[in-house]
């Protein structure tokens, strides 16, 4: 185990070490003696010893950004060392799920490939969708979503399962039949737990065997999902290939393992589930 735990662990230690540089001074002096003769120029000897001012702040907040960089990539790297990972660093993710494909815009912040757990090989990532909209006066904003996922393949699933989409409930249960008319896709599917169906909700294709779908929530598995996850997780199923997410990136061994930990346990489920 890494001495490492979360992303923000040797930040102070990187910014100690790059304001102890000489260059880094240099610098942060030449960008505020700039500032503070511009500003004195442009609006008056009393704007010179705010724009010096202002100089050095944007030199240490810019200094602070490379610290926190340095810190999360030493805290990638130890983690990916201690968990037999190999890191790549920023990348992008096929659409196989509809969660990687949401959105006007996609890409992953760190991908991670290797052993998830004991059997299961897969990806670890942590991922953003971009939704992209302009106001009536045109112009445009830009809205993240970002998640923490793990991806594995279960080729196995493929026949008895092409589809399963179990999503955090969100919105109004009065709302839930308009919904399912734009699903012309999928159908519901409403199990008897009261506690399952207050925190997801399930949708499989149309042409899905029923019988599979009832046989894979066990009474078990039902209990699991509603106990075990930390809040809003969910997954997708598609063709044999599977999403397992949280909202928000973690920045922790801590969030790391537990999403890893939840998404092979589905992962285990399905697979024993389309080999019985």
């Amino acid at each position: 185990m890494s001495d490492i735990t979360h992303a923000n662990q040797l930040r102070g230690a990187e910014f100690r070490k790059l304001t102890r540089q000489p260059l880094a001074w240099i610098l942060t002096l030449l960008e505020s003696a700039v500032l503070a003769v511009l500003a004195g120029f442009l609006l008056g000897p009393f704007f010179a010893g705010i724009g010096f001012a202002v100089g050095i702040v944007i030199a240490l907040v810019s200094i602070l950004v490379i610290a926190d960089n340095r810190a999360e990539g030493a805290f990638y790297d130890a983690f990916a060392k201690s968990h037999r990972l190999t890191r790549q660093g920023p990348g992008s993710l096929e659409g196989f799920t509809p969660l990687l494909r949401k959105g006007d815009k996609r890409k992953a912040d760190e991908i991670f490939t290797g052993p998830l757990a004991d059997g299961f090989e897969g990806t670890l990532a942590l991922y953003t969708y971009t939704e992209v909209s302009r106001d009536s006066d045109g112009d445009r904003t830009e809205t993240d979503y970002p998640f923490t996922l793990i991806l594995i393949d279960l080729p196995e699933t493929a026949d008895p399962m092409p589809e399963l989409l179990v999503q955090s409930k969100s919105g109004f249960k009065m709302l839930e039949g308009l919904e399912d008319k734009f699903r012309a896709k999928h159908e519901r599917v409403t199990l008897e737990s009261e506690a399952m169906r207050d925190r997801y909700e399930i949708f499989v294709g149309t042409e899905q065997d029923p019988v599979w779908v009832r046989r894979l929530f066990s009474p078990s598995f039902i209990v699991w999902l509603t106990d075990a996850p930390p809040k809003k997780f969910a997954f997708e199923l598609v063709e044999g290939k599977l999403c397992a997410f949280v909202p928000k990136h973690r920045d922790s061994i801590e969030g790391f393992e537990e999403i890893m930990s939840v998404g092979c346990a589905v992962a285990k489920r399905l697979r024993e589930e389309a080999s019985a």
